[in-house]
């Protein structure tokens, strides 16, 4: 397969599906403090890395534009967040758990109607296929309903009062303040509100800026997120990262800063927060999860996962295997198999059937790729698959890249992108010394049969990194599994049950054993005068 051949994958514009083709989208609106102004300033024009042919060349093509609000107009987002939270005297905060769950059940039916809108500009936006986009968006509202459940099991647990050392007293959960959501491109949907939806229910008031790629399907939500929660409950901030965040977190008021981006800017941001301990953060950082495959591997099955592994979506997920290290003596047979697997992949527009190798949405990704090629080609790589490397405008064939060595940047920078780097290895203390030693630290895959000498891996392993797969590829889910990183990885946990933890506090309410206090307390319940200090169960 040559350019040519990638030139033929995009479409001609009259040859798109009708029901897959999109009307630009110009965004004027934003959200701050339950009201849905109209932009009238700079705005940023949005390209799909879906290009339309035109005989021997491809144009972008320009699906819509969003706000590039100014720092006056961010700064009203924050007052507005900052007043509905209003030091923890707010409508949100204050509001019963009950409550909090039936405004997060009417938003999830509103979202529920979006289904194809948003469906659709995922593909557009960032080129994520039909079927991954359809997933992304079922697997968001079932995390919805997911958290609603656990937090009502957390509730029903902290109903109860502790009787301690003649002091009695009932533990709750509190938010924690003002939150500013920040999430990924290549899951700007699934991964945002993984951070944004416990964030909300546990009765934070939230400031959030979608990414630079895929942040028109948003738009569509705008309603529902005003006419679901208390006015400045939710606040959405577009614009220049660079230009908006200073302001945000020098103010002083942003209390929890949830990312899911690079380490780099997520140090950058924390640096500019005057009162650092203040500043809780949840971080989902960058990874380098390495697979080892070793000798008395099953090898189809080690194919077929470090294919899912390393190549779905393009490898551009966090969770990607992002470098396999297999056994010298199994190495040319895995090598001939997954390099034969990885050509037959199908390479097109998100919409066709069977597709798995898509545009690359961020700007210039083609080209570096090719320079982490070059360099390895240059340090004694090989380009085993065919075509791999490949490229014409968005569209990149995926590499496998052997031998692998130190020398190489791909050996330890995270391509996030359709790259696969395997390297050799005679002694297991190479891969071990390669995980001992990185920045990073989410997770790893193990390939094996032998019981004895997966457990010797294990036990070293699960004290550098958060996740030990075994004989199966990276990935994040099941979502009530506990989801982070050691190093530069991650900070906080997040699965469904975690995320409410990690943005609330351990609160409580105690009096000593005395008769007036039992019958404050007492009375205060009975008469339902408090929404913290309460017996009632949510069925």
């Amino acid at each position: 397969m040559d350019t040519k051949d990638l030139l033929n994958m995009f479409p001609e514009k009259n040859s798109i599906p009708a029901e897959y083709q999109l009307q630009p989208i110009y965004q004027k609106e934003y959200l701050i403090n339950g009201v849905i102004h109209v932009w009238t300033g700079n705005t940023r024009e949005v390209y799909s890395p879906i290009c339309v042919r035109n005989k021997d060349f491809v144009e972008p093509v320009l699906i819509g534009s969003y706000p590039l609000l100014n720092e006056k107009e961010v700064l009203e987002g924050l007052d507005a967040a900052v007043g509905a939270y209003d030091t923890g005297r707010g409508q949100w905060p204050t509001m019963s758990v009950e409550q909090r769950i039936q405004c997060m059940k009417s938003f999830n039916l509103r979202m529920r109607e979006k289904r194809k809108e948003i469906v659709t500009l995922l593909m557009w936006e960032i080129c994520k296929t039909l079927t991954d986009a359809e997933k992304e968006f079922d697997r968001t509202v079932e995390y919805i309903d997911a958290t609603i459940n656990s937090l009502k099991d957390l509730d029903r647990v902290s109903s109860r009062f502790v009787f301690e050392l003649g002091i009695f007293a009932q533990i709750r959960r509190a938010p924690l303040g003002v939150v500013l959501c920040m999430g990924p491109f290549n899951y700007p949907l699934n991964e945002t509100f993984t951070t944004m939806i416990p964030a909300l229910i546990m009765g934070n008031t939230i400031l959030f800026k979608p990414a630079k790629y895929g942040a028109l399907f948003f738009r569509p939500l705008l309603e529902a997120f005003r006419d679901c929660f208390p006015r400045g409950v939710v606040n959405t901030i577009y614009g220049e990262g660079r230009t908006i965040i200073g302001p945000l977190i020098s103010s002083g008021k942003i209390d929890v800063l949830a990312l899911i981006g690079s380490a780099g800017a997520a140090n950058a941001i924390q640096k500019q927060h005057p009162k650092p301990n203040r500043l809780k953060c949840v971080l989902g950082l960058g990874a380098k999860n390495p697979a080892i495959i070793l000798e008395d591997a099953d090898l189809e099955l080690s194919v077929k996962e470090c294919l899912l592994g390393t190549l779905s979506f393009n490898g551009q997920r966090c969770t990607a295997l992002k470098i396999l290290f297999v056994h010298k003596k199994v190495a040319q047979n895995f090598l001939d198999k997954f390099s034969e697997a990885v050509s037959l992949l199908k390479i097109g527009m998100p919409w066709k059937n069977g597709v798995t190798i898509t545009p690359l949405p961020e700007k210039n990704k083609t080209l570096l790729m090719k320079e982490y090629i070059d360099d390895a080609i240059a340090h004694g790589a090989q380009i085993l698959n065919r075509g791999g490397g490949v490229m014409n405008s968005t569209l990149f064939i995926p590499a496998v890249l052997s031998p692998v060595n130190e020398s190489m940047k791909i050996y330890r920078e995270e391509q996030f992108g359709p790259i696969v780097p395997i390297v050799p290895f005679d002694s297991i203390d190479l891969p071990i010394e390669y995980i001992r030693s990185s920045d990073v630290g989410q997770q790893a895959s193990i390939f094996g049969t032998n019981p004895e000498e997966i457990a010797r891996l294990i036990d070293p392993l699960v004290n550098q990194l958060c996740r030990v797969n075994i004989n199966s590829q990276c990935q994040r889910g099941p979502d009530s599994f506990p989801f982070t990183g050691r190093k530069d990885s991650a900070e906080g946990t997040l699965s469904v049950s975690d995320a409410l933890r990690v943005f609330s506090i351990r609160t409580l309410v105690a009096a000593k054993e005395t008769d007036l206090n039992k019958m404050i307390v007492g009375e205060i319940i009975k008469e339902r005068t408090s929404n913290f200090l309460s017996t009632d169960f949510i069925l």
